[in-house]
């Protein structure tokens, strides 16, 4: 179970990455040319954030049952001072934690604005921050922080 849930959630990963780079890109070009937001943005807006949150679901789901992450509560005061150990115990978790619910927000708060500038502009920004936060805890092959291959 444990190898299947590393594949989907490192499968996973690229959707989210995809999905937020075309939403932010679809924000830009309408917020920049004062576009109407139409359905498709909005399924975009939607669709971004339910991937997001099924990857939220698949990392928790893989997140108890890592022997890395059992291995890091059981002896967490030795394993701590090992980097690579408190990365996927500790780091990558919360900043992915920290991004979804970015993304969480800046969805709600954007089907929420009364214009289409407001809601372009409210998932540019948004979305923009949690894409950043990603970026920085997605354990890279060529990461000096930790790294994994693209995919496993």
């Amino acid at each position: 179970m444990y190898q299947s849930l590393t594949f989907l959630h490192s499968i996973i990963r690229w959707l989210v990455l995809v999905s937020l780079i075309i939403a932010i890109c679809k924000a830009a070009k309408g917020y920049f040319t004062n576009a109407v937001f139409t359905k498709g943005d909005n399924a975009v807006r939607h669709w971004t954030a339910t991937i997001a949150h099924i990857q939220l679901l698949a990392g928790m789901a893989l997140y108890s049952q890592s022997p890395v992450i059992q291995y890091f509560w059981k002896h967490f005061s030795t394993a701590k001072e090992t980097f690579d150990l408190l990365f996927f115990g500790l780091i990558h978790g919360l900043l992915m934690f920290t991004a979804i619910i970015i993304v969480t927000i800046g969805s709600a708060m954007a089907k929420r604005r009364p214009t289409d500038k407001d809601r372009f502009r409210t998932m540019l920004v948004w979305y923009s921050v949690a894409l950043l936060i990603i970026f920085i805890a997605i354990p890279w092959p060529f990461s000096p922080i930790a790294n994994r291959p693209y995919f496993r």
